[in-house]
């Protein structure tokens, strides 16, 4: 069914004023250690935090004005350049890789790099049912998983062996200093002059992100001569919101200062993010610009090279999403000690962030931003895709909102691209970065069908996202 699309507002002429800054991240105790001792939830879902406000935070005190405005910063913060966590150049023999894929690779090597591959995957889903509790809830959502997983599983085989496998993907290549600081890079086949390159964030409700996820997207797009570079980042609870959006930040500073040694323009770069991480992307994107306004603070990448920003099934205001996640299972506690406490939900809510009357100046600078959204998507729906479109055009950005009718939070990302043939939010990604180009469209390729249409229809039906 065609898609409904929201007309673009004009973009107002670009300003630069300078201001100081008034939007800095949190600091926050290190929740790898601090974390671990959370308490279980019940089915009643009267909880405790995970916790205490006084203990979550580094002795700094924030107050709210009565607009609810954050009016005050935490103290004692160590004042630090992206510069210093962002790995802005490597020796040229490594390129910046972990040593394991600069050149090609042994059978043992492959399998070692899978057996650990899955050996993380597995310890991300334990972590996640040790901080969801095993109630009755989720032990049928648990079970809904595993029979949508089964139901794929061609298609996730097929995907995986193209991610081990195949010589044109770049995995694990390293752009900072911090655990899990990696990125894959999709690579295609030609290279007859620089390539647009999709740098994504992946998804995965800010616990089980994991670069991998984006393998599909990867191979759809080099397919078509774009080059993907999928960012891995920190999560919950070896990290915080404001460590996954300061990775995020360091993996694009790598892409926009390193894609050109792969064979990326630098001056055709887009960010896109899928669920968690369109909410990631989009943190990052506004810090960025109102770092680039402010006075003394040091940047290792610029929003100018963002050409524009995809927004994939993602939430913008976590105000508005709090208790409906709590309602689908994402406990109030646990959330609130993702987004480190109720206090900093408005300040990583970037559609709240940008109607700030002191940083009117950063409207300007923002890229163009397209949303895409199922309208039945129940994960997160998908009025909040359309709401941060409204702010945006009513304050004078970019942005238009493209809705797929009747899909779901994965069927957009995941049962679509695996029916084969012609993929709607891949072709309009596709229309996007390389426009309308008679030679293009000339030149698309047929996707073959990765799994029956019945096992389709069947994992339609028992998702639980």
């Amino acid at each position: 069914m065609p898609s409904q699309i929201l007309q673009i507002s004009h973009l107002p002429p670009k300003s630069s004023p300078s201001t100081e800054m008034m939007f800095k991240p949190l600091v926050y105790n290190d929740p790898s250690t601090s974390l671990l001792a959370s308490s279980r939830f019940d089915d009643d879902h009267s909880v405790k935090p995970l916790l205490s406000r006084a203990a979550s935070f580094n002795g700094g005190v924030a107050t709210m004005a009565p607009n609810g405005g954050l009016t005050g910063w935490y103290h004692n913060r160590r004042r630090r350049s992206n510069s210093d966590n962002c790995l802005s150049a490597f020796p040229d023999d490594t390129n910046g890789t972990d040593g394991g894929d600069s050149g090609p690779q042994t059978i043992a090597q492959e399998v070692g790099h899978a057996a650990a591959e899955t050996f993380l995957l597995t310890r991300l889903g334990l972590k996640l049912l040790s901080y969801l509790g095993v109630g009755y809830r989720w032990i049928t959502r648990f079970l809904a998983l595993g029979c949508y997983a089964f139901l794929l599983m061609p298609g996730f085989i097929q995907v995986g062996y193209y991610y081990f496998f195949s010589p044109h993907v770049r995995r694990s290549i390293v752009y900072g200093d911090q655990p899990r600081n990696r990125l894959d890079l999709y690579l295609p086949k030609n290279s007859n002059g620089p390539k647009p390159v999709v740098a994504f964030v992946t998804g995965g409700a800010w616990i089980i992100g994991y670069k991998a996820w984006g393998s599909l997207l990867g191979q759809q797009l080099s397919e078509r001569d774009i080059i993907v570079a999928c960012i891995d980042y920190r999560n919950f609870p070896q990290g915080s919101i404001s460590d996954m959006v300061k990775d995020a930040s360091c993996g694009i500073s790598y892409i926009c200062n390193h894609i050109a040694e792969y064979g990326g323009d630098p001056n055709r770069i887009y960010l896109m993010g899928q669920s968690a991480g369109a909410h990631i992307a989009a943190c990052t994107l506004v810090d960025q610009v109102i770092k680039e306004s402010g006075e003394g603070d040091s940047v290792s990448w610029s929003s100018s090279q963002i050409n524009a920003y995809f927004g994939l099934s993602g939430g913008y205001n976590l105000l508005n999403l709090v208790d409906h996640f709590h309602s689908r299972g994402l406990y109030r506690s646990i959330f609130l000690s993702i987004m480190e406490g109720e206090e900093s939900l408005r300040q990583f809510s970037p559609e709240l962030v940008v109607q700030n009357p002191n940083l009117k100046h950063i409207i300007p600078r923002l890229p163009p931003f397209i949303l895409f959204h199922g309208t039945a998507d129940y994960s997160i729906p998908s009025d909040a895709s359309k709401s941060f479109a409204e702010t945006l055009q009513r304050l004078g950005a970019k942005a238009e909102v493209i809705l797929y009718e009747g899909k779901t939070h994965t069927d957009v990302f995941l049962q679509d691209p695996m029916r084969g043939g012609r993929d709607e939010l891949f072709e309009d990604i596709v229309s996007v970065v390389l426009g309308d180009d008679p030679e293009v469209t000339a030149n698309s390729v047929a996707r073959r069908r990765l799994v029956p249409e019945f096992m389709l229809k069947l994992a339609h039906w028992v998702s639980p996202f």
